[in-house]
């Protein structure tokens, strides 16, 4: 190592604090910038990371071959991808996709913050990955407070290397972390660093009443979203989003779907309409708008497909359940301004005619974003609401 790298990793932490500090909006809390600094980034990432190149695929970079670059990366708040393809080399007609990433540090503090952790505390994580935010809690809380669960059994052994080369031996579990860790239960908190659909009834039944259950939220329309829910007394949990983090989802809830591959047959036979809603204004256009689509249609999800190979056409918005029960598609003729949209609809949901209703419930309530929304669990029953719990709806699956 030269002496350039070696000085740039021991200002790598301060500078990636000013940099997390600047996203926040304040500094970060005393207790985490001691864990931070005795746990530095960069010990917790493989040698081989993914960044993304011009045209937004992802390329390897190499410490060996690439090492300001690569160095750079880890001080960076920035998520860094750790994995690609669940472990497997991509060969040259599969490119990569992320299945493991190092999270963007301004969320991982922030997260942390919404713990609202004290001493004596007992923690699960889920999705332990490179281990680094494992390493911030047992430097908070103590080892025999934390839990780990890492369903990629590669991913948790390097993590566990990597924790006890910093001194640190917290629980680390190689299991489904749909299923929690039942053994050490309760815990006073539950904090996933990979998205769900579904809150598991397992993380309910291993924490405290009282306690805090913290996760990323994944919908089909739209992955976006952090859910902070408190477990009551009769074993439901209720609690409300913030507008931040995006994240991979829990391996056990993950779905590969493509229209043409799982949802358009050739017995197919649509019912044409039209609309004159331009359905850009619909998907893709607002974060805040895709938020309760989603959630207003529940189970739904859309792609943009351009340049379909369609005469006129230049766009096409597909929508199509997680069953591939029912689909809509949506022309979009390049026109910025049009009186009219034609549609395609199958199956025994009117796609497009709810994603019009939830479009307009959007604007008629002052186009909520995310904080204005709540959810309540009740086992596997989950239900969506706006402000007030009593005004709710069930979430479909």
């Amino acid at each position: 190592m030269t002496c350039d790298q070696q000085h740039a990793e021991q200002a790598g932490v301060p500078g990636l604090l000013r940099g997390v500090r600047d996203e926040l909006g304040h500094e970060v809390a005393p207790e985490w910038q001691a864990a931070a600094l005795a746990a530095p980034r960069h010990r917790f990432l493989p040698e081989r990371v993914w960044l993304p190149d011009a045209q937004g695929r992802y390329a390897v970079c190499d410490r060996s071959a690439q090492p300001e670059a690569w160095l750079a990366a880890a001080y960076t708040d920035d998520a860094v991808v750790t994995q690609v393809n669940d472990g497997a080399d991509p060969t040259e007609d599969d490119e990569p996709w992320p299945s493991s990433s190092a999270s963007a540090p301004s969320v991982v503090f922030r997260m942390l913050e919404a713990l609202d952790l004290e001493a004596g505390m007992k923690v699960l994580e889920i999705g332990t990955g490179t281990g680094l935010t494992a390493a911030y809690l047992a430097r908070r809380l103590g080892d025999a407070n934390v839990v780990t669960v890492e369903i990629d059994a590669a991913l948790a052994e390097r993590a566990r290397a990597a924790l006890e080369s910093n001194a640190l031996r917290p629980t680390v579990i190689c299991a489904d972390g749909q299923e929690g860790w039942e053994r050490q239960a309760p815990y006073d908190r539950v904090a996933a660093t990979c998205s769900v659909t579904r809150v598991p009834v397992a993380w309910l039944e291993q924490t405290r009443v009282g306690g805090v259950i913290l996760t990323p939220w994944d919908n089909p329309w739209i992955c976006w979203g952090l859910l902070r829910l408190t477990v009551r007394q009769d074993g439901t949990a209720e609690g409300r989003f913030s507008p931040y983090s995006a994240f991979m989802t829990l391996r056990a809830q993950r779905k590969d779907l493509r229209i043409y591959r799982d949802v358009v047959r050739d017995e197919h036979r649509p019912q044409e309409s039209s609309t004159g809603l331009d359905p850009r204004l619909v998907a893709g256009r607002e974060w805040t708008s895709d938020f309760t689509i989603g959630h207003r249609l529940g189970n739904v999800w859309y792609v943009w497909h351009d340049d379909p190979n369609v005469e006129g056409v230049r766009r096409r918005l597909w929508l199509a359940t997680t069953g591939c029960t029912s689909w809509a598609a949506v022309d979009w003729h390049g026109e910025e301004r049009a009186d009219r949209y034609t549609v395609w609809q199958h199956g025994s949901r009117r796609l497009w005619n709810e994603a019009e209703e939830a479009y307009q419930w959007w604007q008629g309530h002052g186009r909520p974003g995310p904080e204005r929304f709540g959810l309540t669990v009740n086992g596997e029953e989950h239900r969506m609401w706006l402000d007030d719990p009593a005004h709710s709806w069930s979430l479909r699956s």
